[in-house]
């Protein structure tokens, strides 16, 4: 096992940060490690959106739902699927269509992952703030996101003040199919379960006990984030 595959392995979220700011050349590392992922065709359709006005950071922890360390971490970067800079390149251009929003979701994901990994192998913790899709509307209108820009996630960076545990992912038996798709272990999920269960107990000390599967049947047994759609499709993505 080397460095790399050490640091992969040992991934937390950091949600609490210290004051230490992060210098210019440690940034601009992270960032061309972002930008050096992989993409789709080569169409580099993303764009990052580093926020450093402290009013703005306020606004986003607040529209993420009250995620406070979006105004404290050192960084702050909100990762983009943008068609936008194609357009003006090529006015020409036929966007709209459901593969051109999977192909920017996915390239962002990359890129934002290298970054993140770049971050974690230089002392760093970060991370990810989905609930930016709370309000996508506020976001984008904070953010002065033009049509074919879509906001997807948020990036919090910085020198961690905590040292949680790992979270125990699924086994790689309930992940890994081979030639085709298998039921679902119950056995398996049942001892990941309670794994999971006992996870819980020790990081909170005993105030949340709940298993992955109930963990799951709570968050898919309502609605996520319904207004998407139309957000997704005014922004010009998913048209076709």
């Amino acid at each position: 096992m080397n460095q790399t595959i050490e640091t992969i392995l040992q991934h937390r979220s950091i949600r609490k940060f210290t004051a230490e700011p992060m210098s210019e050349q440690l940034r601009n590392t992270i960032l061309d490690c972002a930008i050096a992922a992989s993409s789709s065709t080569f169409i580099q359709c993303v764009s990052i959106i580093r926020v450093t006005e402290h009013d703005k950071r306020v606004l986003l922890a607040e529209y993420a739902g009250g995620q406070e360390y979006v105004a404290s971490a050192a960084e702050f970067f909100v990762f983009c699927v943008d068609f936008n800079r194609h357009q003006q390149i090529c006015p020409e251009a036929k966007l709209g269509f459901a593969e051109q929003t999977l192909i920017g979701a996915v390239d962002a994901a990359l890129m934002a992952q290298n970054g993140l990994l770049a971050a974690e192998s230089l002392g760093l913790g970060g991370v990810y703030i989905g609930g930016l899709r709370n309000n996508p509307d506020k976001v984008a209108s904070l953010l002065s996101l033009p049509k074919h820009v879509l906001p997807l996630f948020g990036l919090c960076l910085g020198y961690p003040a905590q040292s949680p545990d790992v979270k125990p992912r699924l086994p790689r038996s309930l992940i890994v199919h081979e030639n085709s798709y298998a039921p679902l272990d119950r056995e398996k999920l049942a001892s990941y379960d309670q794994h999971i269960r006992e996870y819980y107990r020790n990081r909170t000390g005993g105030s949340k006990n709940m298993s992955w599967s109930e963990q799951i049947s709570g968050t898919l047994n309502k609605e996520a984030r319904p207004f998407m759609k139309q957000f997704i499709e005014g922004q010009g993505f998913s048209l076709k």
